[in-house]
């Protein structure tokens, strides 16, 4: 299959992170000497991390070597250890205090080739901390170890290990893994290993992703597929995290659930192997090791911890208790909301993130300058402003969706394509919404003062830079318009930073409930399903009052809208179309302003003048010309492009606007067919479907031109609202026809070698057609 039609981009950003924070919650910080731990512990569990990068380097960085570092004394017993100047602040918080444990011997295996030091990066290995607390093991295939294991006393050997083994990966680029674990990867993809080679393994994967980029979580997918191949078995289901949702929501109960599922595992693995001496040697392993305590017990109870953050601004403790706070329990029978909590969370004690560090200081200025130009708002390349001519309304008034169809005049620039690219258009945020939100800070009356951005002095977040998408000088409308996503919906991290902004305590109690553990379904409820934004909470909590600084800290940047090419430049040159959806947004109890898209709602907006679609007559569809601009730049889809050969067929599925790109495709097929009548063409096949054959039927005519000229050799076209009165109901959706064409299907594609293409609803869509395969 050539791909999807949504373009490929490269790997979040914040990957890394993700992959620390998940870090740090796999392997809580122990105690300082002379505290108590009641976490959990895990006799003898394995935990495979991939990866987690040098501080300072990317998410594709080599992990630190543990044991003796350069200029670093080794491990003493009973000692903590100062952390290495070149360790990740996460890791470090990690094993700074555990002691070493004494040596243990171990099957020797060759030692790293020399030139494994330059070599590709390595994958990282973090052991169990009971029995055998602070042995680190290699692969047999000599990767290095990560910065937790702090004894070089025994190796691993995943070819022969029989404990349980947690994975954790995260995926970059288009679905590849981290580079860190790329070496890994390939290896357990050796065609030559045989279908049993790790039927002793059992394992439990967490992948890590970000459903708005391509091939969500493949790197885990990939690594979990394959180790099925071999034999491998699950003793826990496999996680997928997304954060573009939010991480926290598919990460805290997966690791919740671990501590039952290893326990167990552990427990079926002793009475298989008859280890009844495993508890006393964990026993045994933990007596010689001080300021740990000496019975660690396996709970899937969720324990309060208490950890000090060396970035919290306000309070070390971060289990808080209601009675701290006065205020009044709602009665039993109330429902809760946004604003309102009922028992059991309004009565817990919370477990609530730690706070984090300020690094951003914002200063405003005197001096007019002029605003940075949008292309510096991209890293993409070259961005050009190029005109709209024409704007056509595809579907009637009448129909549930708006379609709107835009062509950009390109002649005066360089911009190329072909069918089946995309492009991404900069867009702004609503204006209206960013007065609100001017006037929400106090700050309405600066709008247009210049403000100076940078890191604040003695910061204590490691590392800190200011955003990249944030210029070092501009307009605070400047940046609250083009720079933050303020429809952003806010990380329980930003939840944590607004508590601090908040007077009122019933407010600030209630902002606490949201960002912790104990209210993770209210969050998901009333801030993550209920799409709230940044204004919404500000309007539901008046009491909180951020600064500027902290909505830069925590405001993710504004994307750039990608959208797929509907047009060939050799069929029109000079012009580049594409269709969208207005999207909107309808009002909620915890939102009570209906939205239309950042961008979509914009475009509708800006030609909105251009439509005039006749209300007298049944065609109401509306074009008109224009002279607005937008700014655009290309994002090329290698995966998505017509055959090479012209002789081969292919079969095209696009409901809804995803029919957009094949316009493209078969506007260039009859260009073709026309400059080279001696070329042999291969038939082509379009799977379209709507909900009215009257109302949103996009591209009715030109489908039926395309039909009638050759171009398009089969149509099959279904409406999933429109009733009939046939015995046989015809079919609703495009699976349901691709199952009646299903011999003709597998003929294309495996008989005769086709393509085919699918564009659509990645979330839902695309599932269905993968399922009708």
């Amino acid at each position: 299959m050539p791909g999807a039609a949504i373009p490929v981009r490269r790997a979040a950003p914040r990957s890394a992170r993700a992959l620390r924070r998940t870090n740090r919650r796999l392997c809580p910080p122990p105690p300082r000497p002379g505290r108590h731990w009641r976490g959990p512990s895990i006799p003898s569990a394995p935990v495979l991390l991939l990866p987690l990068p040098r501080a300072g380097a990317g998410a594709g960085a080599a992990p630190l070597r543990p044991g003796r570092q350069p200029g670093r004394k080794p491990a003493v017993p009973g000692q903590p250890q100062p952390p290495h100047p070149g360790s990740h602040h996460g890791h470090r918080a990690a094993c700074r205090d555990l002691p070493a444990p004494p040596p243990r011997s171990a099957p020797a295996l060759p030692p790293p080739r020399a030139a494994a030091a330059s070599g590709p990066p390595r994958p990282c290995l973090l052991p169990g901390q009971p029995r055998d607390a602070g042995r680190h093991r290699r692969f047999a295939w000599k990767w290095d170890p990560c910065p937790c294991a702090l004894r070089p006393a025994a190796q691993y050997n995943l070819e022969t290990e029989k404990d349980p083994v947690v994975i954790v990966i995260s995926t970059t680029g288009t679905g590849d893994p981290p580079d860190t674990a790329r070496k890994f990867v390939k290896k357990i993809q050796d065609k030559t290993l045989p279908p049993d080679h790790f039927a002793h393994l059992q394992y439990g994967l967490l992948g890590l992703g970000d459903s708005e980029y391509m091939f969500f979580c493949n790197g885990g997918r990939t690594v979990d597929r394959r180790l099925q191949e071999l034999g491998a078995q699950h003793f826990y289901d496999t996680g997928l995290a997304d954060d573009c949702v939010g991480l926290e929501l598919v990460v805290d109960p997966w690791i919740d659930g671990l501590w039952l599922a290893l326990k167990e595992a552990l427990q079926l693995q002793k009475e298989k192997e008859g280890m009844n001496n495993a508890v006393s040697a964990v026993s045994s392993s933990l007596s010689t090791a001080p300021h740990v305590v000496q019975e660690l017990k396996l709970s899937s109870e969720v324990q309060n911890l208490k950890i000090e953050d060396e970035g919290a601004r306000c309070s070390d403790n971060l289990s808080q208790k209601l009675d701290d706070i006065n205020l009044v329990a709602p009665a039993r029978d109330a429902e809760p909301s946004l604003v309102h909590s009922v028992p059991p969370v309004s009565q817990s004690a919370l477990n609530i993130p730690a706070l984090p560090p300020e690094y951003i200081e914002v200063e405003f200025q005197d001096t007019q300058d002029e605003n940075p130009h949008l292309s510096s708002l991209t890293s993409e390349g070259t961005t050009f402003e190029v005109p709209i001519t024409k704007a056509v309304q595809l579907t009637r008034e009448d129909a549930i969706k708006t379609a709107l169809l835009l062509e950009l005049d390109i002649t005066d620039t360089s911009f190329e394509y072909q069918p089946g690219d995309a492009f991404c258009v900069i867009c702004p945020n609503n204006v209206s919404e960013v007065e609100k939100l001017l006037h929400s800070l106090g700050l309405s009356e600066k709008g247009d003062n210049f403000v100076c951005v940078k890191v604040k002095q003695g910061t204590k977040k490691k590392g800190a830079s200011r955003p990249q998408h944030i210029p070092e000088r501009s307009t605070l409308k400047f940046i609250l318009t083009w720079c933050l996503e303020i429809r952003a919906i806010p990380k329980k991290a930003f939840l944590r930073a607004l508590v601090e902004c908040t007077s009122d305590a019933g407010e600030k109690r209630r902002l606490q409930e949201l960002c912790s553990r104990q209210g993770a379904s209210d969050y998901t409820r009333f801030i993550r399903d209920s799409n709230v934004c940044l204004l919404d909470l500000l309007h539901a909590f008046p009491s909180c009052k951020p600064s500027l600084s902290l909505l830069i800290e925590h405001l993710p940047k504004l994307q750039a809208r990608s959208y797929s090419v509907s047009s060939s430049n050799l069929y029109q040159p000079g012009r580049l179309c594409f269709v969208f959806n207005v999207v909107e947004f309808p009002a909620s109890p915890c939102r009570p302003v209906s939205w239309k898209g950042v961008c979509t709602g914009w475009l509708a907006e800006l030609v909105a003048p251009l439509l005039h679609p006749s209300k007298n007559s049944q065609d109401t569809k509306g074009e008109s010309s224009s002279t607005e601009k937008i700014s655009i730049f290309p994002r090329p889809n290698n995966a998505f492009h017509l055959p090479a050969d012209p002789s081969v067929p292919f079969i095209m599925v696009g409901p809804g606007t995803g029919i957009a790109p094949f316009i493209g495709f078969l506007q260039h097929r009859q260009k073709l067919r026309e400059q080279h009548s001696d070329w042999e063409f291969g038939e082509t096949w379009l799977f379209f479907g709507c909900r009215h054959q009257d109302r949103d039927y996009l591209f009715k005519d030109e489908l039926q031109c395309f039909l009638e000229n050759g171009t398009l050799t089969h149509l099959k076209v279904c409406f999933s609202r429109d009733s009939s009165t046939a015995e046989v109901a015809p079919p609703k959706y495009v699976q349901d026809v691709l199952r009646l064409c299903a011999k003709e299907v597998a003929r294309v594609l495996l008989k005769e070698k086709g393509y085919f293409y699918i564009c659509g609803d990645k979330k839902h869509m695309a599932d269905d057609e993968h399922e009708t395969f």
